[in-house]
């Protein structure tokens, strides 16, 4: 069954017009449920967009019992909603349909009660089908994804807003929103922001510092410092190679590596390379030694220091992580402290992305690009940015194409869009490895560098966080890091998600955060949650003052970038790799 069929099949469910009476009313959706019915015992995962599995998709079956309630549910529902609308007292909650122009106009204002019925009922139903865990999540994310595109207000004649905002404007607004459409189009994604209202290195990423190193995997940033003194030992930080690192440093009101510097850390930032065609066949191999490793290398030799301090968020985590499992095994321990960010190591639970993984997923992108090729950055932010649709995607297509409008300036959201590549053979075995396999907590399975990692060998300090709503790396994923790193350990959980909790300065005074002093980390993340107490505020503090019991006595701040005759400074920050755009 194709895309076209499905549509037809679930058409009448998600019809919005007023019918004469509610018997043909019942009779109409009656109609939808079977064939929606029929739908759901003949999925297709690969047919909506999925991955497929390994096999055939099972069928999906529904205990009657079960089904029958959803049913019954669904029908008392509907002539609830239907008497309703007869009194003009229709109740639209979903800040979708908020607005006096909904309210006014009762087909639209139907149309969307008789939407969000079905997509109540079409996620009761997903809830209902009895089938293995993974079809289900996958018949789940496929639901949401359809739900949330076919919503009334994605389409011009349904959405009520902007129809009187054309009508308004006499035809402005829709003018706009064709200009929208052709410019998003050539830059090759929605805009979430007005992009021309920023540029890195002036409004963002503005940060002092200099590039004092640069290979053909990254550039060593050397910051400015801002206190007199600095503690002797330095601070490296690794930041993820799918973004730009400059999500640490957008504001300076918000910025992670000027409170860093702040704090009287003598601090190098990681900037990735956004790789080209001339990086097609970089491994993830080549990413830890002439990336990751080298880093450490350089900043212990700008600074002769015998140990650093290394931060890894995401996946700049799981690099870093590696890295100094690879050392580890070499017998080296230049890291003397660690923080890890949102990071998985244990991947066994990795949230929704786990529906885009399985063995045949792999096989395809190693036949694709295992040897050499690239996974384009649009791509990648693409499939992020659909894990929120309502959010991320259909927000701003009504918003730019359907009213004309120009979205606000956000810094946040212009760093989301600039997307960033990745070299075929390093993304393939990221996949199987860790996503696939779950391979790099098991001691002696993967090789790389040479060596057979083994995580139980880094007992050194480490400053785990995680985010409690995070939708990326969720909290358990994050949490399970201390289940495998036997050095002394502290975990903080934090409010929202994926960003907005990491990126949350003191002054702000915003959100909260989750810490437990007894020392205890059971097994289930639930449990150590409910040990932990709630603190007001930033983390940061929390880790500043934990960085600094690690970071040795304070000396006098150095007056030049680098080190003389060797590394000199190249160019300021935040350097020319950061600006290169996917290609």
């Amino acid at each position: 069954m194709n895309p076209e069929q499905i549509l037809s099949a679930w058409q009448q469910w998600f019809s919005g017009g007023t019918p004469p009476g509610f018997p043909s009313m019942q009779g109409s959706l009656q109609e939808g449920w079977t064939k929606a019915l029929e739908q759901f015992q003949n999925f297709d995962a690969a047919e909506l967009g999925l991955p497929a599995g390994q096999g055939a998709v099972p069928n999906i079956r529904f205990e009657p019992r079960q089904l029958q309630q959803v049913h019954q549910g669904y029908l008392k529902e509907a002539a609830e909603l239907w008497n309703q609308s007869l009194q003009s007292s229709l109740s639209l909650a979903d800040r979708r349909f908020n607005g006096e122009a909904w309210e006014r106009n009762p087909m639209a204002s139907f149309a969307a009660a008789v939407y969000l019925l079905n997509a109540r009922t079409l996620m009761s139903l997903a809830e209902a089908a009895e089938t293995d865990a993974k079809t289900k999540a996958r018949l789940r994310f496929a639901i949401e994804q359809w739900v949330a595109a076919s919503a009334p207000s994605n389409f011009l004649a349904f959405n009520a807003e902007a129809l009187k905002k054309a009508v308004a404007t006499k035809g402005e607004s829709l003018a706009r929103g064709v200009q929208n459409v052709l410019a998003d189009m050539r830059q090759g994604h929605v805009s979430m922001t007005d992009e021309s209202l920023f540029e890195v290195g002036k409004n963002v990423a503005t940060t002092e510092g200099a590039v004092v190193f640069e290979n053909d995997f990254f550039q060593l940033i050397e910051y400015k410092p801002l206190t007199a003194k600095v503690h002797e030992r330095p601070f490296l930080l690794v930041p993820p190679c799918i973004n730009k690192f400059y999500i640490l440093d957008l504001q300076p009101a918000n910025s992670f590596i000027r409170h860093a510097v702040s704090q009287g850390m003598r601090t190098f930032v990681v900037s990735w390379r956004n790789p080209d065609a001339s990086m097609e066949k970089a491994t993830w191999d080549d990413y830890i030694e002439q990336a990751a490793i080298k880093a450490i290398a350089t900043v212990q030799d700008i600074t002769g220091a015998k140990q650093v301090n290394a931060l890894g968020f995401c996946v700049g985590g799981t690099i870093l992580t590696t890295a100094l499992a690879v050392l580890a095994a070499r017998g080296e321990k230049p890291v003397a402290a660690l923080t890890l960010l949102t990071t998985l190591l244990d991947f066994t639970d990795t949230g929704i992305l786990d529906v885009f993984v399985d063995e045949n997923v792999v096989k395809f992108r190693e036949m694709q690009m295992g040897k050499g090729g690239m996974m384009k950055g649009q791509d990648m932010a693409s499939t992020f940015s659909f894990l929120r649709p309502n959010d991320l995607v259909w927000n701003y297509v009504v918003g730019n194409y359907l009213k004309g409008e120009t979205p606000p300036p956000f810094d946040l959201l212009y760093w989301n869009s600039d997307s960033t590549n990745l070299p075929g053979p390093f993304y393939t075995w990221y996949l199987r490895h860790t996503y696939l396999q779950n391979d790099l907590v098991k001691p002696g399975k993967v090789v790389v560098c040479g060596q057979k990692i083994d995580l139980r060998k880094l007992d050194i300090p480490v400053y785990m966080y995680g985010s409690r709503e995070d939708h990326i790396v969720p909290i358990g994923g994050a949490y399970a890091s201390t289940q495998h790193l036997p050095g002394p350990k502290r975990f903080v959980m934090g409010s929202s998600g994926h960003i907005a909790g990491v990126i949350n300065p003191p002054a702000a005074n915003k959100r909260s955060h989750w810490l437990r002093e007894d020392g205890q980390f059971p097994k289930n993340v639930q449990d150590w949650i409910g040990g932990a107490t709630e603190k007001p505020g930033s983390w940061w503090t929390d880790w500043s003052a934990w960085l600094a019991s690690h970071s040795g006595k304070q000396v006098a701040a150095p007056k030049a970038y680098g080190k003389a005759g060797k590394y000199k400074a190249i160019e300021p920050a935040p350097g020319r790799y950061v600006k290169a755009k996917a290609a």
